[in-house]
């Protein structure tokens, strides 16, 4: 087998193709095969680093980052050739091959994006020729047949590629089989004749429940079943791409250390709170609009974000900026990770209107910095080191601000001679913008024992991932005709 591939595509949104990719690379890796993921356009604001764009580090869904630990390799902006980047309700930035190249509004995006076809497919053909295989995900729903025109994401990319469709329908949600034979319905000849078969996803019980419904699906639209692949409570390790998961509430004890994150508008790169939530040590609560923040919290994290100013003045609008003061002035923890980081300084100005309309807002006045947004972005792998913890942090850098004032004199992590993060003068607000760092196992535990806090011993994030992928691959060989699914790619 040389230079393979096989798409899954949706018949929805969140129907969970990016983790039946994730899986699907593993287990064919461990068969031994050299194993791409390849997603042609992806829309998140959670963002990783890749080391390989034109003149340095570029940007990539961190979906495709996970699917590239996946298959083993290191992560390639070429996996992810087309990132958009919501800034506001109807526009976002267009990263093509890691680089930033213009803010678009939604309808002049959808109206030239066809011109990025021939850059996706010059990726893809680049993965396919250092594999024997490429597992392509695709984006949204296979179904939006008004949007079919320009389409690179779904079978605007199959078709021309000559790449094979396993289309993915999720039971959990209800309707299942009227998704799958109604994609069916609004596809057009070359379109259902990519399709090689489906996947049914999520589904909970007893399968042979479903065999009449599997029955039905065949029959109706002469494609087969590739599997019906339950619930797996493994995936509940590896990292989410889409916030919607973020309102599910895991159950645990109820002396759990609290720590709570405000789910502001844009909030990006999320998954930085991953290695708390995965410690059972902590109970982290995601505080949807209209919701205080608990005043249990021994620590509130302020998270990434797409669009600070904009989101600054959210978070003042739900008066999470009062929950925040309140809860300094009882000796609570605050942690701001980039964006969360600037909007813990006295200003955040935005006057070329970077990620938004320009302006500037009033910050939460917690460090004694001011931040400036700027045209230059810095999107980088980075090793910093904290004199304050005696440890090192490894992580990465994505944001286009720029951070200044006399609380920079209070390091707490630095690159070289660059200041990454500092403290406040009473060491309760920290502020880095260093994504990354709580995933760092010995950085977490001197961080959280800084802050009188402390994890589970002994637990290494990093292998509690990697358990999961296997164990997602496991499920997967149990569950879907892996066999088949190797025949049908070409």
């Amino acid at each position: 087998m040389t230079g393979r591939a096989l798409m899954l595509q949706g018949t929805g949104s969140d129907v969970g193709k990016s983790v039946l990719t994730a899986g699907l690379c593993r287990a064919f890796l461990r068969r031994g095969f050299a194993v791409r993921p390849f997603k042609p356009q992806n829309m998140s604001n959670n963002a990783a680093v890749a080391d390989d764009a034109e003149g340095g580090s570029g940007e990539i869904g961190r979906a495709q980052w996970l699917q590239a630990l996946a298959c083993g390799v290191a992560p390639s902006v070429h996996m992810n050739p087309v990132l958009l980047k919501p800034n506001s309700d109807t526009g976002s930035q267009v990263v093509l091959r890691g680089r930033a190249v213009e803010t678009a509004e939604a309808c002049a995006y959808w109206s030239t994006r066809g011109s990025l076809l021939a850059p996706v497919i010059e990726s893809f053909e680049r993965l396919k020729a250092e594999a024997d295989l490429v597992v392509v995900e695709g984006a949204g729903s296979a179904a939006e047949a008004n949007l079919r025109q320009g389409d690179i994401a779904n079978m605007g990319f199959a078709v021309p590629t000559g790449t094979p469709v396993v289309l993915v329908g999720d039971i959990n949600r209800g309707g299942v089989i009227a998704a799958l034979i109604g994609t069916q319905a609004v596809l057009d000849g070359a379109d259902r004749d990519r399709v090689a078969g489906f996947i049914v996803n999520l589904f909970r019980g007893d399968p042979r429940l479903f065999d009449d419904g599997l029955a039905m699906i065949t029959e109706r639209t002469g494609w087969r079943s590739f599997g019906v692949v339950p619930f797996l409570p493994e995936i509940r390790a590896l990292p989410a791409e889409d916030a919607v998961v973020l309102e599910q509430r895991r159950a645990g004890a109820d002396d759990r250390i609290v720590v709570a994150v405000p789910m502001i508008a844009r909030i990006a790169n999320f998954d930085d709170l991953d290695p708390l939530r995965a410690d059972p040590a902590f109970d982290v609560r995601f505080c949807p609009p209209g919701t205080a923040l608990p005043g249990d919290a021994s620590l509130v994290v302020l998270p990434g974000t797409k669009s600070t100013l904009s989101d600054l003045r959210f978070l003042k609008a739900q008066g999470w900026d009062i929950d925040i003061r309140a809860h300094v002035r009882r000796g609570g923890r605050v942690l701001g990770l980039c964006g969360g980081y600037q909007m813990l300084g006295r200003r955040v100005r935005d006057p070329e209107g970077i990620e938004g309309p320009a302006g500037e807002e009033e910050g939460l006045g917690l460090l004694d910095v001011e931040t400036v947004i700027a045209p230059a972005k810095t999107v980088r792998n980075a090793v910093c080191r904290s004199a304050l913890l005696d440890a090192e942090a490894h992580g990465y850098e994505i944001h286009a601000g720029r951070t200044t004032g006399p609380g920079l004199n209070r390091t707490f992590l630095e690159r070289g001679d660059e200041v990454i993060g500092v403290v406040s003068g009473d060491g309760l607000v920290v502020g880095s913008y260093l994504h990354g760092m709580l995933g760092d196992d010995t950085f977490r535990d001197r961080y959280l024992r800084f802050a009188g806090l402390s994890g589970t011993p002994g637990m290494v994030f990093a292998e509690q991932v990697e358990t999961a992928l296997d164990a997602l691959a496991d499920a997967l060989e149990r569950h879907l005709d892996v066999d088949a699914l190797l025949d049908a790619a070409r």
